[in-house]
């Protein structure tokens, strides 16, 4: 059984995440603590209580979707976990590719929490509310989704945002040029084109600025290369050097979440079981329809760790 972590991003936080592990784990609770006291501020009360409009800020949401994911990783440590031995890869969509690194030791839990609040402030700046949109294409090609990007693009930029496999491409950019793409997508037959609730084009060209700001943001902090490779949003393919990594996350604010593409790469280089690490199971859902040959399971709460320890100690 070859193995390979994955961890999620934005969009599977939930209040009240976290909050089991808190109660029945010290070293989740120590977590928190820690990104609380990096962030200045109680950022596990709104993630065990609410209210669900401020854990759903960008700036919220992506630390403590990190912070959950850790949580999770410094327990199954405490049962016996090594990384390095039993993990061959690590992986995280968009956000969970900081929760990724930080698990594998390429950033500290504090300057990750950091880092996350510093992207998520600066992705929400960059692009006043309102002119920006995303929409999710369902069931159409990965050529064709591209294809009606670069034919709306003569309105304005739009672009494959998150290649999420399964049938669901995510495209970003100006709002009339996403809705024209929309359009044009269900011209060619999409089963569904559907304009999401998000706040900011995330991962398009409009994002530059807050590329920008992690850019200067990465070149502050330490960071060790991973005690696994990294399997990168932007290549679908594994990185092993910190500042390769760093690069690619200035890259991958702008640039297409290829999560397709790396699932794909696991099932072709042996990994069998992916275990997504933190809040809810997209990741595990995703895995399941992009390649049926990846067994995923999601370890999330109290309820999931002893029998994640089991096998991963087999």
């Amino acid at each position: 059984m070859t193995i390979a972590f994955t961890f999620p991003g934005q969009g599977s936080q939930a209040v009240g995440m976290g909050k089991d592990l808190a109660e029945n784990f010290a070293e989740a609770r120590a977590v928190f603590e820690e990104v609380d006291e990096a962030l200045g501020e109680k950022l596990s009360d709104v993630m065990f209580n609410g209210p669900e409009d401020t854990l759903t800020l960008t700036a919220n949401a992506q630390p403590a979707l990190m912070a959950v994911s850790i949580a999770v990783v410094r327990v199954l440590q405490a049962k016996g976990l090594d990384l390095k031995s039993k993990v061959a890869y690590v992986a995280g969509h968009s956000l969970g590719e900081y929760s990724a690194l930080c698990a594998a030791g390429t950033f500290s839990l504090a300057d990750t929490a950091r880092l996350l609040r510093i992207r998520g402030n600066a992705m929400q700046a960059a692009v006043p509310v309102g002119i920006g949109a995303m929409a999710a294409i369902i069931g159409l090609e990965h050529a064709d989704v591209a294809a009606v990007c670069e034919e709306a693009a003569a309105t304005g930029a739009c672009q494959i945002a998150n290649d999420n496999g399964g049938g669901q491409i995510v495209i970003s950019g100006e709002k009339a040029a996403v809705e024209k793409a929309a359009g044009l997508a269900t011209d060619k037959g999409a089963k569904r084109a559907i304009l999401l609730p998000v706040s900011a084009p995330f991962h398009s060209k409009l994002m530059a600025p807050a590329a920008e700001a992690m850019r200067a943001a990465l070149a502050t902090v330490a960071k060790s290369d991973p005690l696994v490779p990294l399997i990168a949003n932007v290549r679908a393919a594994p990185v092993t050097g910190a500042d390769e990594i760093a690069n690619l996350l200035v890259e991958q604010v702008t640039g297409q979440v290829r999560w397709r593409e790396t699932v794909e790469w696991f099932a072709g280089n042996g990994v069998t079981t992916l275990y997504e690490l933190g809040s809810g199971k997209v990741l595990t859902g995703l895995a399941r329809r992009i390649d049926k040959t990846v067994n995923g399971i999601s370890i999330g709460g109290p309820a999931d760790i002893d029998a994640a320890v089991a096998a991963l100690m087999a």
